[in-house]
């Protein structure tokens, strides 16, 4: 019996699971597909797609016919998803089996259970699953192969127009503009540090919130400073004391989103590696003597349901690990997104039991670091509530002119519930309401240790960063979960977007590109339109629509704005950034391009003179080696390290942002770094010297980052202080 899967390492894990009955061959994805050198789609044929073997794939397709003749089933095992379905498709009819032959298996997870149960039922092919696929396909190529030519013609080569990933730069674009046009405006805030007795353990902050009964706004410094001097011999009075119990609930387990951003938050992890380590994990890894099992369920999908069989093992687990208080009463049942396929489980492990620490030994760090935090999100969603006890001090002091309310907030954790494994990483920006209150009771005076007015500027919206674009496209219904990883790479790659400090800018190119389809076609980069035709995919897969109407319902008016663009748009030119720095071949002065690997100088003289020259941007900190500055660098993966510009005469690097100060253990610079308390410290540049300081504040931070360090030898003490 023949099992065809995608990929060798599936195929491996599932072999052991099914014995020497069957023979388990990889297709190593797809096998056929639209032809790369020319649109594949006949229009004058009602769209009928053109499909051809995928080049390089002559001998696996060869292998796999061969093993096909002597089985006596054939059993595809694609992923659950549309692409898995449109795979097994393929593999059919270049196996020439028949169109309703019953051997379309699919399973969730790849343990030994599933894989067995899997091979039992198996289905017909879901010929509607395929046509939304092909659909999204083709879609895809209507838009790329017809819209992208007219952009290389129009602008420059190599740019392409993508369905979704226009929306996703459109985004980025508008963020960019709304962060422009905003307006800073300066407030200031004062808040009171109060005691209730006479030791430190007492005190405890409250902010001004209103004044005579009205909420205040302090615009400027002379206002803070008139209720400081009518404060001056203010009584503080607690005149009110709320308390009440709040009950926390846990997060849902993962769907591929929020796997996506809670892997950014907490673990670094771009889009892209978050789904390649997933997808180790779920094809199966090799556990020493319990043998290869994959460790958790399928990656892809939109739905947090979970199984009633894997619900019940996990309270049972959590009965014996943390006691029965720490299970609700009734199991969790979480309600997916409204536009959830539900096709699958949430992201979840394969045994509940395989606690994390049990086999971090077996596994890459990033692969334990990743199952972690899927083993500990999925543990903490069938958990109880977490019970808080939250007070609110409500204080009056009443100066000279008028009357003012300041308030404390406080919480202190009763019972810890589904917080004793996991908490979602943006409620670890929680600190204020997290504040532990002193004992205190309504009519107390209270002694001002002191006022502490501080100057704030409003601010305009963050830039989007891999979480946030996830979390928007997902929000807006834009694309799919197996969609975002490649949006983001596809944007970055193009030069439509840079990633600065984890945040996406857009190009000049991008927000070109942007405009121009904005005004010629403005469905493609319509937010709801782009919406409504992920929900017209899902309806295809329903059996409700039929793919080609919905094709021709885009092409026609497509193609009329398309045509009306390449009559109406003149040659648009980009014009490079000319820089002071002259070409040392020629004299010009060098001007700014862009490469594989991010920016570069080159002469404009091209193709007489072809000099090129990195830019190189230091940080005012000379190389420990030699006569150098250390300068800012990319790894071909993107990642920021820092390096001599005398490279390569000069090998100096590190990973940490250098300083002017030195180890007082081995005489090599300190590094920034951030902790993930988003305090920074210093540390060794040095590899071999694991040297480095405590946590530092912020006007230490400030000063490291502006003074000269003349004599840096003596800033940092031995005991990790700085003097």
């Amino acid at each position: 019996m023949l099992v065809i899967v995608e990929s060798p390492a599936k195929a491996r894990t599932i072999e052991k699971f099914l014995g020497k009955r069957y023979l388990v061959k990889a297709s190593m994805g797809h096998v056929r597909d639209l032809p790369k050198s020319q649109f594949g789609v006949d229009v004058e044929h009602d769209f009928e797609p053109k499909y051809i073997n995928i080049r390089g794939k002559g001998d696996i397709i060869k292998e796999l016919r061969s093993a096909a003749k002597d089985a006596s089933q054939i059993l595809l095992a694609a992923d659950p998803d549309r692409e898995g379905e449109a795979i097994a498709w393929h593999l059919q009819f270049l196996l020439n089996m028949k169109s309703d032959e019953p051997c379309r298996i699919e399973f969730n997870e790849i343990t030994k259970k599933a894989i067995q149960n899997a091979v039992k039922k198996p289905r017909s092919i879901d010929y509607a699953r395929v046509d939304a696929q092909q659909a999204r396909r083709i879609l895809d190529r209507v838009v790329g192969y017809q819209l992208s030519p007219l952009l290389w013609r129009k602008i420059k080569r190599g740019l392409s127009a993508g369905r979704v990933q226009s929306v996703a730069v459109r985004l980025i674009c508008e963020r960019e503009k709304e962060i422009q046009d905003f307006v800073i405006e300066e407030y200031w805030t004062l808040t009171t540090i109060l005691d209730t007795g006479k030791s430190k353990k007492t005190q405890f902050s409250a902010r001004l919130i209103n004044k005579d009964g009205v909420k205040i706004t302090i615009p400027q410094e002379e206002v803070v400073q008139d209720i400081m001097k009518d404060l001056e011999k203010a009584e503080f009075q607690v005149v009110k004391i709320a308390r009440r119990e709040v009950r926390r609930n846990p997060a849902p387990p993962f769907i591929t989103s929020t796997l996506q951003q809670e892997a950014y938050r907490k673990l670094n992890f771009t889009a892209r590696r978050t789904m390649r380590v997933a997808q180790q994990l779920y094809e199966g890894l090799s556990l020493g003597s319990e043998g290869t099992v994959g460790l958790i369920s399928y990656i892809r999908t939109d739905s947090t349901r979970i199984s009633t069989e894997i619900q019940q093992q996990t309270i049972e687990y959590l009965k014996q690990r943390f006691g029965a208080n720490f299970v609700p009463a009734e199991p969790r049942q979480y309600k997916s997104k409204s536009k959830a396929q539900d096709a699958h489980e949430g992201i979840r492990p394969t045994d509940v039991q395989r606690e994390p620490d049990s086999i971090k030994d077996l596994l890459t760090s990033e692969q334990y670091r990743l199952y972690r935090l899927i083993w500990e999100r999925f543990v903490a969603s069938q958990m109880s509530a977490a019970v808080l006890d939250q007070t609110r001090v409500d204080i009056e002091a009443k100066g000279k002119h008028s009357s003012y309310g300041f308030r404390a907030n406080g919480s202190v954790v009763q019972f810890p519930g589904f917080m004793q494994v996991y908490v979602e990483g943006r409620d670890e920006e929680e600190k204020e309401a997290n504040t532990l209150l002193p004992e205190i009771e309504e009519g107390k005076i209270l002694r001002v240790v002191k006022m502490d007015p501080k100057q704030h500027f409003t601010q305009p919206p963050p830039r989007y960063g891999e979480a946030t674009l996830v979390k928007a496209l997902e929000e807006k219904g834009i694309g799919r979960p197996s969609t975002y990883a490649p949006i983001i790479e596809t944007i970055v790659s193009r030069g439509y977007v840079n990633r600065q400090e984890k945040q996406f800018i857009p190009t000049e190119l991008g927000t070109l590109v942007v405009d121009l389809l904005k005004q010629y076609f403005p469905s493609i980069l319509d937010i709801e339109f782009t919406a409504a035709m992920e929900e017209q995919l899902d309806r295809i897969e329903e059996g409700e629509l039929p793919w080609k109407q919905v094709i021709r319902d885009f092409y026609f008016p497509f193609k009329e704005k398309l045509d009306l663009a390449e009559t109406q748009i003149g040659r648009v030119e980009i014009s490079d950034e000319v820089t002071e720095e002259p070409c040392p071949q020629c004299g010009r002065f060098m001007v700014i391009k862009r490469g594989p690997f991010g920016r570069f100088l080159a002469c404009p003289g091209f193709p007489e003179c072809r000099t090129t020259k990195p830019i190189l941007e230091e940080i005012g900190v000379n190389c420990p080696l030699c006569e150098g500055q250390i300068v800012v660098r990319h790894s071909k993966k993107g990642r920021k390290f820092y390096g001599c510009s005398n490279f390569p005469a000069c090998k100096y690097v590190a990973w940490q942002m250098p300083t002017n100060v030195k180890c007082p253990e081995c005489g090599n610079l300190l590094g920034e770094k951030m902790g993930r308390n988003k305090r920074g410290y210093l540390i060794c540049t040095n590899r071999d010297c694991k040297y480095q300081t405590a946590a530092i504040n912020e006007a230490q931070e400030n000063r490291l980052k502006s003074a000269p360090f003349a004599q840096a030898e003596k800033v940092v003490k031995k005991d990790g202080s700085l003097e």
